[in-house]
């Protein structure tokens, strides 16, 4: 992944256009979950990505301090993993939340948020 990928945000990828059915006012009547299917789970989420952010750091301090290719290696592997991990979490809950409401709408509303999680499973893969 180059620099610029890991700062795209994922409303900024190219070819992506803004969620104006994402407002807190429009999504608030979709089970008061807030805005997106993860916000229930917000505080969970955040924890999760505190402890990858930990891992993280921890591999900077194994090539800091010289550690092992391999144990290096290692320990990219279960960041890696725990990435993966949640982003198929989050897919899930985009699935149960954004597109099961889109389902509900049928029409081009539904085509949209299909062709998005398709992209976005695309993307994943791809990783």
């Amino acid at each position: 992944m180059t620099t610029t990928q890991a700062r795209t945000e994922p409303d900024d990828a190219p070819g992506t256009e803004p969620h104006a059915d994402h407002t807190p006012a429009a999504d608030a009547h979709q089970g008061g979950h807030g805005p997106h299917g993860y916000s229930a789970q917000k505080d969970a989420h955040l924890k999760r990505l505190r402890r990858i952010e930990g891992q993280i750091r921890g591999l900077q301090r194994m090539v800091d301090e010289d550690v092992y290719c391999i144990d290096v290696l290692t320990q990219v592997s279960a960041s890696t993993k725990a990435l993966q991990s949640f982003a198929l979490s989050l897919l899930e809950e985009h699935l149960r939340h954004c597109v099961a409401a889109a389902a509900e709408q049928g029409g081009a509303e539904l085509d949209a948020k299909v062709a998005e999680a398709t992209a976005a499973i695309s993307r994943l893969l791809r990783s």
